[in-house]
């Protein structure tokens, strides 16, 4: 048994975000239940995007889930999704507030039929306030959260990002722990509830700390002035010979004493925190990181005990040996594209571990499924299985 064995979510959702939510549900033993478009309309936007089967059977965010196919502008694939939703835990959706409404498959359309479903709308800004209507992405919401104005460097352009900070974390990792959180509330209440997550307010959330200097001093984090954005030379990256990047993070003083003695300028270890020598730190780490080569630096730094890590590309981060031994990089038979790897799953508990079980499904493969458990006949499940393919 998994730890959510037992929990079925219905998932509405297109983009990073919500998928990302219902993969963690689902690596930890959720059935997740994925409704997309008909089958012709879903095939001219993945041509479109440039997603193909052999690109879908690789993105994680789909594995361990069914997929269904429904046109929820009709009104037989509208009462399937309901009486799905009625024998459900869960529905995530990502639509653009009040999308979900005009559709009738908002909170209150599923709420009428389950008043113990957890409902959870995922948006960039959320379902109030001036921002909601507006379009987004990523960099818009980590823009407004005030966190792409804090990376870079100084006196150049906002550092930006992937888009794990207002997608994957502010979203979808925010709106899994919601879920989870109102399941909790429920087991209490027994009722269900609603949840608006804006990955705008979950980057925030985020930047939390950065926020509580900024309240409590009046000043914002520049690129580069704020002690955990490059202001600290004890806290930095720098180039190496060979062109690649080591990270220096030896912010306690015993982590930057051992640094400092190893590369012979013990006289640097109590000005550590001096801003008035940052530059003559800085310019030291800098000529001395470029005499030898990263990885040679790596090995000789790794047991030193002054916080001093390889700066990977990804490439390098899926072969590293340590994230390797940790299960980050799973394999997969796929039937017509052979093994397939995919990113491990994070959380390790040790009595309900989760597990990748099945690669991305096809678009609509477990339709009929679904429909027969919920007591759909052969005449009904082939008037909506035509519908699909239109």
């Amino acid at each position: 048994m998994t730890a959510l064995t037992g929990l079925r979510v219905v998932d509405l959702s297109r983009y990073a975000p919500g998928p990302y939510c219902t993969m963690l549900l689902a690596d930890f033993g959720a059935d997740v239940i994925v409704v997309e478009e008909p089958v012709g309309a879903a095939r001219r936007v993945d041509a479109e995007m440039g997603v193909s089967e052999r690109t879908r059977a690789f993105l994680p965010m789909e594995r361990n889930k069914r997929s269904i196919t429904l046109d929820l502008k009709d009104a037989a694939a509208r009462e399937a999704f309901l009486s799905l939703a009625e024998r459900s835990d869960v529905v995530v959706e990502g639509f653009r507030p009040g999308v979900a409404a005009r559709l009738g498959v908002d909170y209150e359309a599923v709420r009428a039929r389950n008043p113990r479903i957890v409902y959870c709308s995922i948006s960039g800004y959320g379902q109030t306030g001036p921002y909601a209507t507006l379009v987004g992405h990523d960099l818009n919401y980590v823009s407004i959260a005030g966190v792409l104005g804090s990376i870079g460097s100084p006196g150049g352009p906002p550092a930006i990002p992937l888009n794990v900070i207002g997608d994957f974390a502010g979203g979808g990792l925010f709106a899994a722990f919601a879920v989870l959180a109102a399941i909790v509330a429920r087991e209490k209440t027994g009722c269900g509830q609603y949840i608006d997550l804006a990955m705008s307010d979950g980057a925030l959330s985020l930047a939390c700390l950065a926020a509580a200097d900024t309240l409590s001093t009046g000043e914002p984090p520049r690129p580069g002035s704020y002690y955990l954005n490059g202001a600290l030379p004890c806290y930095s990256v720098y180039a190496c010979a060979d062109g690649k990047w080591l990270s220096v993070a030896a912010m306690e003083p015993w982590f930057w004493r051992r640094l400092c003695v190893h590369l012979d300028a013990e006289h640097l270890a109590e000005a550590q925190l001096d801003p008035s020598r940052a530059g003559e730190i800085a310019d030291f780490l800098r000529r001395r990181f470029a005499e030898k080569s990263r990885d040679v630096w790596s090995a000789e730094l790794r047991d030193l005990e002054a916080c001093v890590t390889p700066v990977y590309d990804m490439q390098e981060a899926l072969a590293d040996a340590h994230n390797r031994a940790r299960g980050m990089l799973v394999e997969l038979e796929h039937a017509e594209f052979g093994t397939i790897r995919q990113v491990g799953i994070a959380p390790k508990l040790s009595a309900t571990p989760g597990s990748v079980r099945s690669l991305a499904p096809g678009r609509g493969q477990h339709t009929e499924e679904v429909l027969r458990e919920l007591g759909y006949d052969d005449a009904r499940i082939d008037s909506l299985t035509r519908k699909r393919e239109a």
